[in-house]
């Protein structure tokens, strides 16, 4: 069974597609090159990455930060899993600021997890992209997307365009000069030329969209 390793050659990656692509190899020659994310070698819990991703959605990073803050307080710890999510009930969690919403997403990853429906670490490194797409989704509250960020910021699985993301298509039309944004049908197909390297692409692309719109405000991402 094939293991897929953690990260990428950044380097061989930004040759690859300076080649493949002349009209992106001009904005990346214009924005440098952008290193490796150093998340790639740091062991994580799955379970716990997901768990925040749950209570960070559709907040601020300082609000959600706070409400994150008050769980791990309540739990008496600071990784969350099927155990530590078990120590406090319902009331003390909303008592957190954790929206019913979240809360039942949160619960539903726990019982998962205790299922062992829910991969490990371990278990991914012999997983491809699109099988553990299909192990996570079916949780509560945790989309596609959100395991494509885990996808690329945690595991540095080097072949990954999160088509559905709007900074990521916003990128693509500026790289493009197209007057609105692709499709993430068109995206998928205008993505085929930048693989096996599709991640590094979204990291430009996502840059791309930034520097046009001249704003210091970083993308939003779910493993951030």
């Amino acid at each position: 069974m094939p293991r897929h390793s953690r990260g990428f050659d950044t380097e061989v990656a930004h040759a690859h597609l300076s080649r493949r692509d002349r009209k992106l190899g001009t904005w990346m020659r214009r924005i440098g090159a952008i290193d490796a994310d150093p998340r790639w070698r740091k062991p994580f819990d799955p379970v716990d990455a997901l768990a925040r991703a749950i209570l960070y959605q559709q907040l601020s990073g300082k609000a959600a930060a706070t409400i994150v803050g008050r769980v791990e307080a309540a739990i008496g710890s600071d990784r969350f899993h099927c155990d530590t999510l078990g120590r406090c009930d319902d009331a003390t969690l909303r008592g957190c600021g954790v929206s019913g919403n979240k809360l039942l997403a949160l619960r539903d990853l726990a019982l998962r997890e205790s299922a062992g429906e829910i991969p490990t670490l371990r278990r991914m490194a012999t997983m491809d992209n699109d099988a553990i797409i299909a192990a996570l989704v079916p949780v509560r509250g945790i989309g596609r997307w959100t395991v494509e960020m885990m996808l690329m910021f945690r595991l540095g699985r080097p072949d990954v365009l999160p088509i559905d993301d709007l900074g990521i298509r916003k990128g693509a039309q500026i790289v493009d000069k197209l007057d609105a944004m692709p499709t993430p049908k068109q995206l998928a197909q205008r993505g085929e030329r930048w693989g096996p390297y599709r991640s590094y692409a979204s990291f430009y692309l996502w840059r791309v969209a930034d520097f046009a719109m001249e704003t210091k405000a970083p993308t939003k991402r779910s493993q951030d």
